[in-house]
C-alpha cells in the first residue's frame, strides 16, 4: 500500500473530519472509501463508453460517409 501527503486547505480539513466522525470513520478510512467509489465509477464509465462504441460501431461507420 502507497502513502500519499498532500496539502488541503484547513476549512476542508475540518468539514472532511467532521464528516468523518459522523460515519464513525477515521479520516483515513473516508478518504479511502471516498477514492475506492471515485474510481469504481469510472471504471463503471469506461465500460460502458467501450459496450456503447463496439455496439454503435457500425451506425458510427455509415454515418461519417
Amino acid at each position: 500500500m502507497s502513502t500519499l501527503t498532500f496539502q488541503i486547505e484547513e476549512q476542508k480539513a475540518d468539514k472532511l473530519a467532521r464528516a468523518a466522525n459522523d460515519l464513525g470513520l477515521q479520516v483515513e478510512e473516508l478518504l479511502q472509501r471516498i477514492t475506492d467509489e471515485y474510481l469504481a465509477r469510472q471504471q463503471n464509465f469506461e465500460t460502458a463508453a467501450a459496450y456503447v462504441l463496439q455496439k454503435n460501431a457500425e451506425l458510427y461507420r455509415r454515418l461519417a460517409k
